[in-house]
Protein backbone atom coordinates (compact mmCIF):
# COMPACT_ATOMS: atom_id res chain seq x y z
CA UNK A 1 0.00 0.00 0.00
CA UNK A 2 1.42 3.39 -1.07
CA UNK A 3 2.27 5.76 1.76
CA UNK A 4 0.58 9.13 2.17
CA UNK A 5 3.70 11.12 3.04
CA UNK A 6 1.66 14.09 4.24
CA UNK A 7 0.58 12.02 7.25
CA UNK A 8 4.19 12.06 8.48
CA UNK A 9 5.42 15.42 9.85
CA UNK A 10 8.96 16.58 9.04
CA UNK A 11 10.65 19.08 11.39
CA UNK A 12 13.41 21.42 10.13
CA UNK A 13 15.52 23.28 12.70
CA UNK A 14 17.68 26.04 11.20
CA UNK A 15 18.62 29.54 12.37
CA UNK A 16 18.34 31.05 8.87
CA UNK A 17 14.77 32.28 8.08
CA UNK A 18 15.41 32.05 4.30
CA UNK A 19 16.28 28.35 4.67
CA UNK A 20 13.08 27.72 6.67
CA UNK A 21 10.95 29.49 4.05
CA UNK A 22 12.62 27.71 1.14
CA UNK A 23 12.20 24.31 2.81
CA UNK A 24 8.48 24.94 3.44
CA UNK A 25 7.97 26.22 -0.13
CA UNK A 26 9.74 23.26 -1.76
CA UNK A 27 8.41 20.41 0.39
CA UNK A 28 5.19 21.70 1.95
CA UNK A 29 3.10 19.90 -0.67
CA UNK A 30 4.89 16.58 -0.03
CA UNK A 31 5.09 16.52 3.78
CA UNK A 32 3.50 18.13 6.83
CA UNK A 33 6.36 20.57 7.43
CA UNK A 34 7.19 22.00 10.85
CA UNK A 35 9.95 24.60 11.31
CA UNK A 36 11.91 26.00 14.26
CA UNK A 37 14.48 28.78 14.25
CA UNK A 38 16.56 27.39 17.12
CA UNK A 39 17.32 24.19 18.97
CA UNK A 40 15.36 25.37 22.00
CA UNK A 41 12.28 26.06 19.87
CA UNK A 42 12.74 22.68 18.19
CA UNK A 43 12.78 20.86 21.54
CA UNK A 44 9.61 22.72 22.53
CA UNK A 45 7.87 21.59 19.34
CA UNK A 46 8.89 17.99 19.99
CA UNK A 47 6.94 18.07 23.25
CA UNK A 48 3.68 18.70 21.37
CA UNK A 49 4.29 17.15 17.94
CA UNK A 50 5.44 13.72 16.74
CA UNK A 51 7.58 14.21 13.62
CA UNK A 52 8.65 11.17 11.66
CA UNK A 53 11.81 12.97 10.46
CA UNK A 54 13.92 15.62 12.20
CA UNK A 55 16.29 17.71 10.08
CA UNK A 56 18.77 20.03 11.83
CA UNK A 57 21.45 22.42 10.67
CA UNK A 58 24.82 21.68 12.25
CA UNK A 59 26.04 25.25 12.73
CA UNK A 60 23.53 27.19 14.89
CA UNK A 61 24.13 29.63 17.78
CA UNK A 62 23.40 28.53 21.36
CA UNK A 63 22.81 24.90 20.42
CA UNK A 64 24.52 23.00 17.60
CA UNK A 65 22.71 20.53 15.37
CA UNK A 66 24.49 17.56 16.94
CA UNK A 67 23.56 18.73 20.45
CA UNK A 68 19.94 19.28 19.42
CA UNK A 69 19.65 15.86 17.76
CA UNK A 70 21.21 14.18 20.79
CA UNK A 71 18.72 15.90 23.12
CA UNK A 72 15.84 15.08 20.79
CA UNK A 73 16.54 11.37 21.38
CA UNK A 74 15.04 11.61 24.86
CA UNK A 75 11.79 13.12 23.55
CA UNK A 76 11.24 11.37 20.19
CA UNK A 77 13.52 8.33 20.12
CA UNK A 78 11.80 6.77 17.06
CA UNK A 79 12.19 9.77 14.75
CA UNK A 80 14.64 9.51 11.83
CA UNK A 81 17.39 12.16 12.06
CA UNK A 82 19.13 14.05 9.26
CA UNK A 83 21.86 16.67 9.71
CA UNK A 84 22.58 19.58 7.37
CA UNK A 85 26.06 21.03 7.10
CA UNK A 86 27.69 23.63 4.94
CA UNK A 87 31.14 22.87 6.27
CA UNK A 88 33.53 19.99 6.12
CA UNK A 89 33.15 19.41 9.85
CA UNK A 90 33.90 15.68 9.72
CA UNK A 91 34.53 15.29 13.47
CA UNK A 92 31.15 16.80 14.39
CA UNK A 93 29.35 14.66 11.80
CA UNK A 94 31.00 11.47 13.04
CA UNK A 95 30.11 12.42 16.62
CA UNK A 96 26.50 13.02 15.64
CA UNK A 97 26.25 9.73 13.75
CA UNK A 98 27.66 7.79 16.69
CA UNK A 99 25.73 9.49 19.49
CA UNK A 100 22.45 10.54 17.89
CA UNK A 101 21.69 7.72 15.43
CA UNK A 102 21.89 9.99 12.38
CA UNK A 103 20.21 8.46 9.32
CA UNK A 104 22.05 10.65 6.80
CA UNK A 105 23.88 13.94 6.44
CA UNK A 106 23.14 16.42 3.62
CA UNK A 107 25.46 19.20 2.48
CA UNK A 108 24.27 22.76 1.99
CA UNK A 109 23.19 24.00 -0.41
CA UNK A 110 21.18 20.84 -1.15
CA UNK A 111 19.87 19.62 -4.48
CA UNK A 112 16.07 19.87 -4.29
CA UNK A 113 15.03 16.51 -5.78
CA UNK A 114 17.81 14.66 -4.03
CA UNK A 115 16.67 15.96 -0.64
CA UNK A 116 13.05 15.16 -1.53
CA UNK A 117 14.06 11.56 -2.21
CA UNK A 118 16.09 11.45 1.02
CA UNK A 119 13.08 12.69 3.02
CA UNK A 120 10.84 10.09 1.38
CA UNK A 121 13.28 7.30 2.23
CA UNK A 122 13.51 8.60 5.80
CA UNK A 123 9.70 8.55 6.16
CA UNK A 124 9.59 5.02 4.74
CA UNK A 125 12.24 3.95 7.24
CA UNK A 126 10.25 5.48 10.10
CA UNK A 127 7.06 3.76 8.93
CA UNK A 128 8.80 0.42 8.50
CA UNK A 129 10.40 0.53 11.96
CA UNK A 130 7.11 1.51 13.60
CA UNK A 131 5.15 -1.15 11.68
CA UNK A 132 7.70 -3.80 12.61
CA UNK A 133 7.44 -2.74 16.24
CA UNK A 134 3.65 -3.01 16.08
CA UNK A 135 3.83 -6.47 14.53
CA UNK A 136 6.40 -7.63 17.09
CA UNK A 137 4.12 -6.39 19.88
CA UNK A 138 1.11 -8.14 18.35
CA UNK A 139 3.12 -11.34 18.05
CA UNK A 140 4.27 -11.04 21.66
CA UNK A 141 0.71 -10.57 22.86
CA UNK A 142 -0.51 -13.47 20.72
CA UNK A 143 2.22 -15.71 22.13
CA UNK A 144 1.27 -14.65 25.66
CA UNK A 145 -2.39 -15.42 24.98
CA UNK A 146 -1.47 -18.79 23.48
CA UNK A 147 0.80 -19.65 26.41
CA UNK A 148 -1.89 -18.64 28.89
CA UNK A 149 -4.49 -20.62 26.99
CA UNK A 150 -2.31 -23.73 26.90
CA UNK A 151 -1.42 -23.38 30.59
CA UNK A 152 -5.09 -22.96 31.43
CA UNK A 153 -6.01 -26.08 29.50
CA UNK A 154 -3.18 -28.15 30.92
CA UNK A 155 -3.55 -27.17 34.55
CA UNK A 156 -7.25 -26.48 35.02
CA UNK A 157 -9.41 -28.18 32.48
CA UNK A 158 -7.84 -31.47 31.53
CA UNK A 159 -10.33 -34.26 30.74
CA UNK A 160 -9.82 -35.81 34.18
CA UNK A 161 -10.85 -32.51 35.75
CA UNK A 162 -14.43 -33.19 34.58
CA UNK A 163 -15.66 -34.30 37.97
CA UNK A 164 -18.21 -37.06 38.26
CA UNK A 165 -18.38 -40.82 38.78
CA UNK A 166 -22.10 -41.31 38.23
CA UNK A 167 -23.25 -43.64 35.48
CA UNK A 168 -24.40 -40.65 33.43
CA UNK A 169 -20.99 -38.95 33.63
CA UNK A 170 -19.05 -42.15 32.99
CA UNK A 171 -20.95 -42.40 29.71
CA UNK A 172 -20.02 -38.79 28.84
CA UNK A 173 -16.34 -39.38 29.67
CA UNK A 174 -16.29 -42.49 27.50
CA UNK A 175 -17.65 -40.53 24.53
CA UNK A 176 -15.09 -37.77 25.10
CA UNK A 177 -12.28 -40.34 25.06
CA UNK A 178 -13.56 -41.80 21.77
CA UNK A 179 -13.77 -38.48 19.90
CA UNK A 180 -10.77 -36.58 21.30
CA UNK A 181 -8.18 -37.85 18.82
CA UNK A 182 -10.20 -37.07 15.68
CA UNK A 183 -11.24 -33.84 13.93
CA UNK A 184 -14.91 -34.89 13.86
CA UNK A 185 -17.49 -32.19 14.47
CA UNK A 186 -19.08 -32.63 17.91
CA UNK A 187 -22.56 -31.53 18.99
CA UNK A 188 -22.90 -30.93 22.75
CA UNK A 189 -26.49 -30.92 24.00
CA UNK A 190 -27.71 -30.07 27.48
CA UNK A 191 -29.33 -27.51 29.71
CA UNK A 192 -27.67 -24.21 30.54
CA UNK A 193 -24.91 -24.62 33.10
CA UNK A 194 -24.21 -28.31 32.53
CA UNK A 195 -20.61 -27.68 31.48
CA UNK A 196 -20.71 -27.78 27.68
CA UNK A 197 -17.74 -25.42 27.26
CA UNK A 198 -15.76 -27.43 29.83
CA UNK A 199 -16.35 -30.58 27.76
CA UNK A 200 -15.38 -28.74 24.56
CA UNK A 201 -12.12 -27.59 26.16
CA UNK A 202 -11.47 -31.12 27.40
CA UNK A 203 -11.89 -32.52 23.87
CA UNK A 204 -9.47 -29.89 22.54
CA UNK A 205 -6.93 -30.32 25.35
CA UNK A 206 -6.81 -34.09 25.04
CA UNK A 207 -6.27 -34.19 21.28
CA UNK A 208 -3.56 -33.42 18.71
CA UNK A 209 -4.69 -29.77 18.43
CA UNK A 210 -3.91 -28.99 22.08
CA UNK A 211 -0.93 -26.74 21.17
CA UNK A 212 -3.11 -24.51 18.99
CA UNK A 213 -5.84 -22.05 19.90
CA UNK A 214 -9.19 -22.89 21.44
CA UNK A 215 -11.61 -20.06 20.59
CA UNK A 216 -15.10 -19.86 22.12
CA UNK A 217 -17.96 -17.78 20.71
CA UNK A 218 -21.46 -17.29 22.11
CA UNK A 219 -23.63 -17.02 18.99
CA UNK A 220 -26.51 -15.49 20.95
CA UNK A 221 -24.39 -12.61 22.23
CA UNK A 222 -23.79 -10.95 18.84
CA UNK A 223 -26.04 -9.56 16.14
CA UNK A 224 -26.21 -11.43 12.84
CA UNK A 225 -23.95 -8.98 10.97
CA UNK A 226 -21.39 -8.75 13.73
CA UNK A 227 -21.33 -12.53 14.22
CA UNK A 228 -20.72 -13.05 10.49
CA UNK A 229 -17.80 -10.61 10.59
CA UNK A 230 -16.40 -12.23 13.75
CA UNK A 231 -16.54 -15.75 12.31
CA UNK A 232 -15.52 -15.13 8.69
CA UNK A 233 -13.61 -11.84 8.83
CA UNK A 234 -14.00 -8.85 6.55
CA UNK A 235 -12.17 -6.67 4.05
CA UNK A 236 -11.48 -3.01 4.68
CA UNK A 237 -14.47 -0.93 3.55
CA UNK A 238 -16.85 -3.91 3.47
CA UNK A 239 -19.22 -2.00 5.76
CA UNK A 240 -19.32 1.14 7.86
CA UNK A 241 -16.63 0.90 10.51
CA UNK A 242 -14.51 -1.69 8.66
CA UNK A 243 -11.35 0.42 8.67
CA UNK A 244 -8.94 -2.46 8.11
CA UNK A 245 -8.79 -6.07 6.94
CA UNK A 246 -9.59 -8.50 9.74
CA UNK A 247 -9.30 -12.26 9.97
CA UNK A 248 -12.33 -14.19 11.16
CA UNK A 249 -12.23 -16.62 14.06
CA UNK A 250 -12.31 -19.61 11.70
CA UNK A 251 -8.92 -18.42 10.39
CA UNK A 252 -7.63 -17.42 13.82
CA UNK A 253 -8.45 -20.89 15.17
CA UNK A 254 -7.12 -22.75 12.12
CA UNK A 255 -5.13 -25.71 13.36
CA UNK A 256 -7.06 -25.56 16.63
CA UNK A 257 -10.69 -25.64 17.72
CA UNK A 258 -13.61 -23.22 17.36
CA UNK A 259 -16.40 -23.67 19.91
CA UNK A 260 -19.78 -22.23 18.85
CA UNK A 261 -22.11 -22.02 21.82
CA UNK A 262 -25.87 -21.57 21.40
CA UNK A 263 -25.69 -22.56 17.73
CA UNK A 264 -29.50 -22.66 17.57
CA UNK A 265 -29.58 -18.84 17.78
CA UNK A 266 -27.93 -18.33 14.36
CA UNK A 267 -29.92 -17.07 11.38
CA UNK A 268 -30.71 -19.26 8.33
CA UNK A 269 -28.33 -17.16 6.20
CA UNK A 270 -25.46 -17.68 8.61
CA UNK A 271 -26.33 -21.37 8.94
CA UNK A 272 -25.81 -21.73 5.16
CA UNK A 273 -22.32 -20.24 5.47
CA UNK A 274 -21.48 -22.49 8.41
CA UNK A 275 -22.53 -25.50 6.36
CA UNK A 276 -20.13 -24.49 3.59
CA UNK A 277 -17.24 -24.23 6.03
CA UNK A 278 -17.98 -27.67 7.46
CA UNK A 279 -18.32 -29.26 4.02
CA UNK A 280 -15.60 -27.46 2.06
CA UNK A 281 -13.18 -26.21 4.73
CA UNK A 282 -13.33 -22.71 3.23
CA UNK A 283 -14.35 -19.28 4.49
CA UNK A 284 -15.08 -16.13 2.55
CA UNK A 285 -14.58 -12.86 4.45
CA UNK A 286 -17.28 -10.20 4.14
CA UNK A 287 -16.53 -8.04 1.11
CA UNK A 288 -14.10 -10.51 -0.48
CA UNK A 289 -14.68 -12.78 -3.49
CA UNK A 290 -11.84 -15.23 -2.84
CA UNK A 291 -12.34 -18.13 -0.43
CA UNK A 292 -9.66 -19.02 2.11
CA UNK A 293 -8.86 -22.55 3.25
CA UNK A 294 -9.01 -23.29 6.98
CA UNK A 295 -8.26 -26.35 9.10
CA UNK A 296 -10.47 -25.73 12.10
CA UNK A 297 -12.17 -28.31 14.25
CA UNK A 298 -15.70 -27.25 15.12
CA UNK A 299 -17.53 -28.09 18.33
CA UNK A 300 -21.04 -26.68 18.74
CA UNK A 301 -23.38 -26.57 21.71
CA UNK A 302 -27.07 -25.93 22.27
CA UNK A 303 -29.55 -25.96 25.12
CA UNK A 304 -32.43 -26.43 22.68
CA UNK A 305 -33.68 -29.54 20.91
CA UNK A 306 -32.30 -28.98 17.39
CA UNK A 307 -34.61 -31.63 15.93
CA UNK A 308 -37.60 -29.61 17.15
CA UNK A 309 -35.98 -26.45 15.75
CA UNK A 310 -35.68 -28.16 12.36
CA UNK A 311 -39.34 -29.20 12.42
CA UNK A 312 -40.32 -25.65 13.31
CA UNK A 313 -38.33 -24.31 10.33
CA UNK A 314 -35.88 -22.34 12.47
CA UNK A 315 -32.82 -24.50 11.79
CA UNK A 316 -31.53 -25.94 8.52
CA UNK A 317 -32.01 -29.67 8.27
CA UNK A 318 -28.83 -30.22 6.22
CA UNK A 319 -26.74 -28.35 8.81
CA UNK A 320 -28.40 -30.28 11.63
CA UNK A 321 -27.36 -33.62 10.15
CA UNK A 322 -23.87 -32.26 9.42
CA UNK A 323 -23.48 -31.21 13.05
CA UNK A 324 -24.95 -34.37 14.50
CA UNK A 325 -22.02 -36.55 13.47
CA UNK A 326 -21.05 -37.16 17.10
CA UNK A 327 -23.60 -35.92 19.65
CA UNK A 328 -22.88 -35.87 23.38
CA UNK A 329 -25.75 -35.12 25.77
CA UNK A 330 -24.74 -33.72 29.14
CA UNK A 331 -27.02 -34.69 32.03
CA UNK A 332 -28.51 -32.04 34.32
CA UNK A 333 -27.13 -31.97 37.85
CA UNK A 334 -30.40 -33.23 39.33
CA UNK A 335 -29.91 -36.48 37.37
CA UNK A 336 -26.49 -37.07 38.91
CA UNK A 337 -26.91 -35.97 42.50
CA UNK A 338 -24.34 -38.51 43.63
CA UNK A 339 -21.67 -36.33 41.95
CA UNK A 340 -22.55 -33.23 44.01
CA UNK A 341 -20.26 -33.99 47.01
CA UNK A 342 -17.22 -34.54 44.75
CA UNK A 343 -18.13 -31.51 42.63
CA UNK A 344 -18.51 -29.40 45.76
CA UNK A 345 -15.08 -30.39 47.09
CA UNK A 346 -13.49 -29.76 43.68
CA UNK A 347 -15.12 -26.34 43.25
CA UNK A 348 -14.32 -25.30 46.82
CA UNK A 349 -10.66 -26.16 46.27
CA UNK A 350 -10.52 -24.09 43.10
CA UNK A 351 -12.37 -21.15 44.67
CA UNK A 352 -10.14 -21.23 47.76
CA UNK A 353 -7.07 -20.96 45.52
CA UNK A 354 -8.60 -18.11 43.54
CA UNK A 355 -9.43 -15.99 46.60
CA UNK A 356 -6.35 -17.20 48.51
CA UNK A 357 -8.40 -18.31 51.50
CA UNK A 358 -8.15 -21.74 53.16
CA UNK A 359 -11.52 -23.48 53.46
CA UNK A 360 -12.07 -26.56 55.62
CA UNK A 361 -13.81 -29.71 54.36
CA UNK A 362 -17.61 -29.22 54.28
CA UNK A 363 -19.64 -31.31 56.70
CA UNK A 364 -21.69 -34.29 55.59
CA UNK A 365 -24.89 -32.45 56.51
CA UNK A 366 -23.96 -29.52 54.26
CA UNK A 367 -23.17 -31.90 51.40
CA UNK A 368 -26.50 -33.64 52.01
CA UNK A 369 -28.31 -30.30 51.90
CA UNK A 370 -26.68 -29.47 48.57
CA UNK A 371 -27.55 -32.90 47.19
CA UNK A 372 -31.25 -32.40 48.01
CA UNK A 373 -31.53 -29.18 46.00
CA UNK A 374 -32.52 -29.64 42.32
CA UNK A 375 -30.16 -26.89 40.98
CA UNK A 376 -32.12 -25.69 37.93
CA UNK A 377 -29.00 -23.75 36.92
CA UNK A 378 -26.94 -26.95 37.16
CA UNK A 379 -23.18 -26.89 37.86
CA UNK A 380 -22.98 -23.16 37.14
CA UNK A 381 -25.54 -22.45 39.87
CA UNK A 382 -23.68 -24.73 42.29
CA UNK A 383 -20.41 -22.91 41.53
CA UNK A 384 -22.03 -19.49 42.06
CA UNK A 385 -23.57 -20.67 45.34
CA UNK A 386 -20.22 -21.93 46.60
CA UNK A 387 -18.38 -18.78 45.51
CA UNK A 388 -20.71 -16.67 47.63
CA UNK A 389 -20.27 -19.02 50.59
CA UNK A 390 -16.47 -18.97 50.27
CA UNK A 391 -16.44 -15.18 50.35
CA UNK A 392 -18.62 -15.17 53.47
CA UNK A 393 -16.75 -17.95 55.30
CA UNK A 394 -14.05 -17.22 57.83
CA UNK A 395 -10.50 -18.31 56.79
CA UNK A 396 -9.94 -21.95 57.67
CA UNK A 397 -13.62 -22.54 58.53
CA UNK A 398 -15.88 -24.95 56.64
CA UNK A 399 -18.84 -23.99 54.47
CA UNK A 400 -21.90 -24.30 56.72
CA UNK A 401 -25.62 -24.32 55.98
CA UNK A 402 -26.15 -20.75 57.17
CA UNK A 403 -23.72 -19.45 54.51
CA UNK A 404 -25.87 -20.89 51.72
CA UNK A 405 -28.75 -18.95 50.20
CA UNK A 406 -32.23 -19.28 51.64
CA UNK A 407 -33.64 -21.12 48.64
CA UNK A 408 -31.33 -24.04 49.39
CA UNK A 409 -32.46 -24.05 53.00
CA UNK A 410 -36.15 -23.77 52.26
CA UNK A 411 -36.55 -25.90 49.11
CA UNK A 412 -37.15 -29.53 50.07
CA UNK A 413 -35.95 -30.87 46.74
CA UNK A 414 -37.70 -32.26 43.67
CA UNK A 415 -39.89 -34.76 45.46
CA UNK A 416 -37.40 -37.61 45.54
CA UNK A 417 -37.62 -39.79 48.60
CA UNK A 418 -34.86 -39.12 51.15
CA UNK A 419 -32.13 -41.72 51.37
CA UNK A 420 -31.58 -43.87 54.47
CA UNK A 421 -28.38 -41.87 55.09
CA UNK A 422 -30.28 -38.59 54.91
CA UNK A 423 -32.94 -39.91 57.30
CA UNK A 424 -30.25 -40.88 59.81
CA UNK A 425 -28.57 -37.47 59.38
CA UNK A 426 -31.83 -35.61 60.02
CA UNK A 427 -32.55 -37.75 63.09
CA UNK A 428 -29.07 -37.07 64.47
CA UNK A 429 -29.46 -33.32 63.88
CA UNK A 430 -32.81 -33.20 65.66
CA UNK A 431 -31.38 -35.03 68.68
CA UNK A 432 -28.30 -32.76 68.83
CA UNK A 433 -30.35 -29.56 68.55
CA UNK A 434 -32.88 -30.74 71.12
CA UNK A 435 -30.10 -31.64 73.58
CA UNK A 436 -28.36 -28.28 73.06
CA UNK A 437 -31.63 -26.41 73.61
CA UNK A 438 -32.27 -28.37 76.79
CA UNK A 439 -28.82 -27.53 78.15
CA UNK A 440 -29.30 -23.87 77.20
CA UNK A 441 -32.66 -23.69 78.91
CA UNK A 442 -34.42 -23.10 75.60
CA UNK A 443 -32.37 -20.02 74.76
CA UNK A 444 -31.59 -20.42 71.06
CA UNK A 445 -28.62 -18.05 70.95
CA UNK A 446 -26.82 -20.12 73.59
CA UNK A 447 -27.74 -23.37 71.87
CA UNK A 448 -26.40 -22.06 68.54
CA UNK A 449 -23.14 -21.01 70.21
CA UNK A 450 -22.76 -24.47 71.76
CA UNK A 451 -23.42 -26.16 68.40
CA UNK A 452 -20.87 -23.90 66.69
CA UNK A 453 -23.32 -22.34 64.23
CA UNK A 454 -24.95 -18.94 63.91
CA UNK A 455 -28.33 -18.09 65.42
CA UNK A 456 -29.75 -17.68 61.91
CA UNK A 457 -28.30 -21.04 60.90
CA UNK A 458 -29.96 -22.72 63.88
CA UNK A 459 -33.34 -21.25 62.97
CA UNK A 460 -32.96 -22.51 59.40
CA UNK A 461 -32.06 -26.00 60.58
CA UNK A 462 -35.01 -26.11 62.97
CA UNK A 463 -37.37 -24.97 60.22
CA UNK A 464 -36.05 -27.58 57.79
CA UNK A 465 -36.30 -30.34 60.38
CA UNK A 466 -39.81 -29.32 61.43
CA UNK A 467 -38.79 -28.39 64.95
Amino acid sequence: MELDYRQFPVLLVDDEPDILRAFTFNYGDDFAVLTAESGARGLSLLETHEPAVIVADQRMPAMSGTEFLERSMAIRPDAVRIILTGYTDIDAIIQAINRSRIYRYVTKPWESEELRLTLRRAVETFHLVRENGRLVEELRRANERLAAENAYLREIERPHEIVGDSAAMRSVLELIARVTGSRTTVLLEGETGTGKELVARAIHAGGPRRDHLFVAVNCAALSEGLLESELFGHRRGAFTGATEDRKGLFEVASGGTLFLDEISETSPALQAKLLRVLQEGEVRPVGENRARTVDTRVIVATNRNLEDEVKAGRFREDLYYRLRVFPIRLPPLRDRREDIPALTRHLLGRLARQVKKPIAEPSEETLALLARYPFPGNVRELANELERAVLLAAPGAPITDDLLSERLQETPGDGAAPSVLQHRTDTFEREEIAAALARAGGIKTRAAEELGITYRGLLKKMKRLGM
